[in-house]
């Protein structure tokens, strides 16, 4: 018995447009975030600005159970990659020609504006409460961090990688690159498989 459920022509359609909006090399590393509600409107962030997938580090805290309501189903559009081993998950990612950054406020950190989102990025979002865990911090030198005139020095972890997210949005559409697919055409044709099944 055929399971694969029926594509309405809207939804084929749907599915069309937004895989052809799928950045490949746009990346969030969720390093440690505990709380599920975080993560779900990470996810959701990710979702809205075209991020394909992320990449989970969890080795202090478990990966939260992130509901389908919490995260508006956006859990199921993002591909997620586990990793244990720090050095081997930024290495991977560099000899793919991405430059890594991780949140803070170091005395090189720059602000967001200040990078160019148009190459290959990933970005760390540290813990809650740690921010980023040593084990990453040490292959990971350069900071972003957010401008801020308040008397508060830190955003929610995924309020930052909403705005973050934002600005490698802004820098990418106004280079164009939303104008054509990331993805080569076999690619698009295995995920379009996949989508339709989900």
């Amino acid at each position: 018995m055929d399971n694969t459920p029926f594509l309405t022509d809207q939804r084929r359609q749907r599915i069309e447009e937004v895989l052809a909006k799928r950045q490949k090399d746009l990346t969030l590393i969720i390093n440690n975030v505990h709380d599920p509600h975080n993560v779900a409107a990470i996810l959701r962030s990710c979702d809205a600005f075209g991020v394909y997938g992320v990449h989970l580090y969890y080795t202090k805290e478990r990966f939260p159970a992130v509901g389908k309501r919490s995260s508006a189903s956006a859990r199921k559009w993002i591909a997620r990659t586990r990793h244990q081993d720090a050095g081997k998950m930024i290495s991977g990612l560099r000899s793919k020609g991405y430059q890594c950054l991780g949140t803070g406020f170091g005395p090189t950190a720059r602000p967001v504006h200040e990078w160019d989102f148009t190459k290959p990025t990933a970005i760390v979002l540290g813990n809650e409460h740690r921010g980023m865990d040593q084990d990453i911090k040490m292959h990971v030198p350069d900071e972003i961090y957010i401008p801020m005139v308040g008397m508060v020095q830190s955003l929610n972890v995924s309020v930052a990688a909403a705005i973050i997210l934002y600005e490698a949005w802004r820098q990418r559409k106004a280079a164009g690159m939303f104008d054509q697919p990331s993805f080569s055409k076999a690619e698009l044709e295995q995920l379009r498989a996949q989508w339709a099944s989900k």
